[in-house]
């Protein structure tokens, strides 16, 4: 159990930091992801069950004397309960000499759905006990969501296939123009081009020509796929890892046109998306350089304002960017200000996208790169496109 070990290292150091009493993860039949991020793959938990952590790292479970014996593998020590009352007289063992707040899996007025997993029932019983509860967004992301160098390594191969396989992408629609190609076959290709170089995803690929583009996530299928053309925009957005607990997720779009040259009202719509999409990387780096931590909300805000400066701000429909991880969509920051106000912070060790759109009835346009914070500042880790991609004939 040597990762739980890290864990409750990672959760004591940062309690410390923000005086906190405690940690306290929640978890009936699933709903709160977070308590296997810390214990690991403990199955079959049937019954409500609470999880303490400590500032000084000691962790102890509560659960139903019918799941007790699922926890023997962790090292913990599980305190039993049998019935509904003796829940709550156990919980309130459990939380005894706490007098300072407790962080759990909640959210002030649901705003991060990813740290609000907590119902509000739970919430109203532990907080019956006298305890002052926050929310354990930031601590939950610092303790198990941040990077190994194993995750960064992988991360950083699935990045470079990515880079390569759009590409190549690319020029399979210009080699089977001639035959019909549509873009359910241009995905399908991708997935092939995936197995060849050892990686999985869980869905996707989108790859969307002209007015398919205009839906961030288009999903091509043999019935809604249209047959590409002289003419056409092409979005591609491709996202993978490789198996397993260290694989990472890279995920990227580009876009390209086939024929030439470019419409200027496309070539526009790129150029503003790319500015977007630089300015907030330089805002990332440069508070770094300043020393200033920096929240998921702020760095969507740089983006935003500048497409909503160009007038296109209806059109830019999502958030800026999602964390990565082991899932695609990940549950550390995310950088948004638009679908929620995301005040998590911006910590090293974690990866972000930063990928603006917009999205108009023709046409759709987004540019994604990955970044990974390090220690030393944000480094992107994926190709960063510069110029549509010209797609020819062959």
């Amino acid at each position: 159990m040597g990762n739980l070990h890290a864990v409750l290292q990672q959760a004591a150091e940062f309690m410390i930091k923000a005086r906190l009493d405690g940690w306290l993860v929640f978890d009936y039949q699933g709903m709160n992801p977070v308590l296997r991020y810390v214990l690991g793959d403990v199955r079959n938990i049937t019954r409500p069950c609470f999880l303490l952590v400590t500032p000084q790292g000691i962790a102890r479970v509560l659960a139903h004397h019918v799941d007790a014996g699922r926890f023997a593998g962790t090292g913990l020590d599980v305190l039993a309960y049998l019935g509904r009352a003796d829940l709550a007289q156990k919980l309130a063992i459990l939380l005894s000499g706490l007098s300072g707040p407790v962080a759990m899996e909640y959210s002030p007025m649901g705003a991060l759905p990813r740290a609000s997993r907590v119902d509000g029932g739970t919430l109203e019983l532990v907080r019956s006990l006298g305890v002052q509860v926050v929310s354990s967004a930031d601590l939950f992301q610092y303790a198990t969501q941040r990077w190994s160098a194993a995750q960064l390594a992988s991360h950083q191969r699935a990045a470079a296939a990515l880079g390569q396989t759009v590409l190549e992408a690319y020029r399979f629609i210009g080699a089977n123009l001639s035959s019909g190609v549509t873009e359910y076959d241009v995905a399908r290709y991708i997935c092939q081009q995936y197995a060849r170089h050892g990686l999985i995803a869980g869905d996707g690929p989108v790859v969307a020509a002209d007015a398919h583009a205009g839906d961030p996530h288009f999903d091509p299928t043999p019935q809604n796929s249209a047959r590409l053309g002289p003419g056409q925009w092409v979005l591609i957005d491709l996202w993978a890892r490789e198996p397993g607990d260290a694989g990472a997720y890279a995920d990227i779009t580009w876009v390209g046109f086939i024929g030439e040259p470019v419409p200027p009202r496309h070539q526009q719509v790129f150029d503003l998306v790319c500015h977007a999409r630089d300015a907030a990387l330089d805002f990332m780096t440069e508070a770094f350089s300043q020393g200033r931590e920096v929240q998921g909300w702020e760095v969507d805000r740089v983006a935003r304002e500048i497409i909503e400066r160009a007038g296109y701000g209806p059109y830019f429909t999502h958030r800026l960017g999602h964390s990565l991880g082991v899932s695609v969509h990940a549950d550390a920051v995310n950088l948004d200000s638009h679908e929620t106000y995301d005040t998590r912070t911006l910590l090293p060790g974690l990866a972000v996208t930063i990928e603006p759109g917009i999205y108009l009835p023709d046409f759709g346009m987004r540019s994604e790169i990955d970044v990974y914070l390090a220690e030393d500042g944000p480094q992107v880790t994926t190709a960063i496109q510069r110029q549509v991609v010209l797609v020819q004939q062959v």
